[in-house]
Order: structure tokens, then sequence, then C-alpha cells
């Protein structure tokens, strides 16, 4: 009995063993991604564009990565920053994530950065673009797009078509900061006025009492930037203030003519000449095969952050095909220097800076095939962030 008790005992200790080191085997076949993103709140438009995005890239790239299967967890920060800072740290110490990705707003980019640095885990910001954000942790990589990159062409175009004096309009945050600064900058060196700066706050804005201001000024033009989630309203308010009818022409970043909310601005947006990286109707191979399995998947029209958040998942999963898996600075390193064919166009990961270097375009809102589309017609090519140019 005794003897037969030892070899029971044995017997046991050793499933358990084999059991612990089959878990221990199936932890290091599969690797973990942490994606932050606003999926409620003022900006779940960047949340739900983001999300359907990198499902569709998992569902094309059979979710493998460097021999390993990529768990992606989507966590909801509500676009609060201090909400963000508690996800990005719970991922890092709890879900031992090899990546952290997503940031819909630029202070929730910041908010995350010291946890990147500290923790050494790689940080793929697909949606927030104040030039800065890069500078704020040598492990963040940029995969969406910078105000100074979409502005300053804007601005150029501008000044080649008549228009001599400008209003602005921006959010007042980061990213606005950055469009009315380098657009202003731009338009004044062509030769124009900024007849007046106006902003409105990132949350819950009226934009009645600022447009009475730009009525009042009478430019040729008013130049605008609203993140993701605002063109919609600010369009509806823009035409019953008249100021469509009043002369003023309406020129602005492409987050105002947004693809997420194009259709839903009416007749008012028609017209609208805007600079930006990524539009729907952007006439490639790449993009009419995304857009295609994108609608199908999703049911809706990808828009700029959409693009942000599948280039993003690319980055990431060549990464970690080069470095088999692992993590930190090796995967890092592997991020920079990527150059491929995005649905937006050629894209590089700049080594330097880790930010993105891409085709900006120009484009006026169209009806295409019953649908407002923004049609592109003239091409920036291979655009640095001129906020990093010394």
């Amino acid at each position: 009995m005794t003897r037969r008790h030892h070899l029971f005992t044995l017997a046991t200790l050793a499933a358990g063993v084999l059991a612990l080191a089959s878990g221990a085997a199936r932890a290091e076949d599969s690797v973990k991604i942490g994606v932050i993103l606003p999926m409620t709140g003022p900006s779940a438009s960047t949340g739900r564009q983001i999300d359907a995005a990198i499902k569709l890239w998992l569902a094309q790239s059979g979710g493998k990565a460097g021999g390993k299967k990529v768990e992606v967890l989507i966590k909801d920060d509500a676009g609060v920053a201090d909400t963000t800072r508690r996800l990005a740290q719970e991922l890092v110490v709890n879900d031992k994530v090899v990546a952290l990705a997503g940031f819909g707003l630029t202070p929730l980019a910041l908010a995350t950065a010291p946890i990147a640095t500290q923790s050494k885990t790689p940080m793929v910001v697909m949606a927030a673009a104040t030039s800065i954000i890069t500078e704020a942790s040598p492990f963040i990589v940029r995969t969406s797009f910078t105000l100074p990159q979409v502005s300053i062409g804007i601005a150029e175009w501008a000044a080649k078509n008549k228009i001599r004096k400008v209003v602005t309009l921006v959010a007042d945050y980061g990213p606005g900061n950055d469009a009315e600064k380098f657009f202003s900058s731009q338009f004044q060196l062509n030769g124009g006025t900024v007849a007046e700066k106006l902003r409105t706050p990132l949350r819950s804005p009226d934009f009645a009492p600022v447009l009475q201001k730009v009525r009042d000024a009478a430019p040729d033009a008013l130049f605008v930037f609203l993140p993701s989630g605002q063109g919609a309203q600010f369009m509806k308010q823009f035409g019953e203030r008249g100021l469509d009818k009043a002369g003023i022409k309406l020129i602005a970043t492409g987050d105002v003519t947004d693809d997420d909310q194009l259709n839903d601005m009416g007749d008012v947006a028609l017209g609208v000449v805007n600079s930006h990286h990524y539009s729907a109707a952007h006439n490639s191979p790449a993009n009419k095969k995304f857009v295609a399995d994108f609608q199908a998947a999703a049911k809706f029209r990808p828009n700029f952050m959409a693009v942000g958040g599948y280039d993003g998942m690319r980055v990431i999963f060549k990464a970690l095909d080069a470095t088999k898996g692992a993590g930190g600075e090796p995967l890092l390193a592997a991020m920079k220097g990527q150059l491929f064919e995005s649905p937006r166009g050629p894209v590089l990961i700049d080594a330097q800076t880790r930010d993105i270097v891409q085709d900006v375009y120009i484009r006026k809102v169209e009806r295409v095939n019953g649908q407002l589309y923004n049609v592109e017609f003239d091409t920036l090519k291979a655009v640095k962030d001129p906020g990093k140019l010394k």
C-alpha cells in the first residue's frame, strides 16, 4: 500500500508538473497587445473606427505574429486621461502586454508616455496628433498623423487661390494649437493676413458665438480644425448662420469633413476644400480593397482614425515577426524604419523621430454616386512633421 501510494503521489506530481509546463508553453506561444480607446464619451467615434480596423486586421492576419498567437485586449478610457494612465499600468503590470496602442486624444497619449518609458513597452499612437507626442517617450511610435503635416498644405493652397484674409477657428488643446500656429505662419509667409484667431473648448463646444464673430470679421475664408466627431455639429451651425451664403469660404483640415460623419452633413459641406492624409475615396487598389473589406465587416465607412488603427496593427505585427514575438527594445527597433503601402498611400516610420512620413492630399467635398466624399485633386509627397524640422 505504501509503495502504491508512493507511486500514485509521484504520478500526481508528474501530472502537475506537466500541466504547469503545458500552461507555460501555451503562455510562451502567445503575446498580448493592450489597446486603450475612447469607446464611450465624446470621442466614441474614434474608438469605434479603430476597434473595427483592429478586428479587420486580426481577421486578415489570422491573429498570429512571430509564430505566436496575438491576443488584443481593448480597454475603454472614455477619453479621460486618469483612466488611460490606470489602464496602461494594469495592462503592463498585470497582463504583461508587449505593446500598448490606441490613444484617441493627445492628453491620453501624454498620460501614458511615462509608463511606456519606465516599463520599456513600445507604445503605438493610432490617433492623437499633436507634434510633441513622440518626444514624450523614446518608446512612442506614431501611425496617425500630425496637425502641422496637414495644416501647411491647406495654407499653401489658400494663398495660391486668391484668399488674402482668413480667420482661424480651432479646438483649444494641443492639436488645435498646432493647427493654428502652422496654418497661420505658412499663410502669412505667403502674404496672407490672419484677421482673428478663435478657439472653442474641446468638450461640448457651442459654435454659434464664434461663428458670429467670423461673420462680423468678413474674411475671404475661415480655416477650421476640430477633433474627429465635432464636424457635423459645426457644419450644421455654419449653415444655420448663413456663412456659406455670405461669401466666406470654408477651408479645413480633414478632421472637419470626417468620412465617419460626412454623409450626415448635407449640401453645406459641398465644395469645402481641406487637407488630410486619408480619404475613403483615395484611388488606389490597396484602399479600394480596404474600404470594401471594412464596410463588409463593420457596416460603416472607414475614416482616417480607422487607417491609423489598421496601419498601427500592421507595424506591431511586422515587428513581432522580426523579433519572433519578443517585446521591449528589440520590438521598438523593429518598428523603426518600416516602409509599406498603406490604404492611404506610401508610409514610412522615420527611424530617428519614430513619427510617420506620408503623402498629404488637398481634397474637395463632392457628391459621388449619391454620397459625399473628400475627392483628392493634389498631393504633397512624403511629408514629414514640420514640427520636427529644424
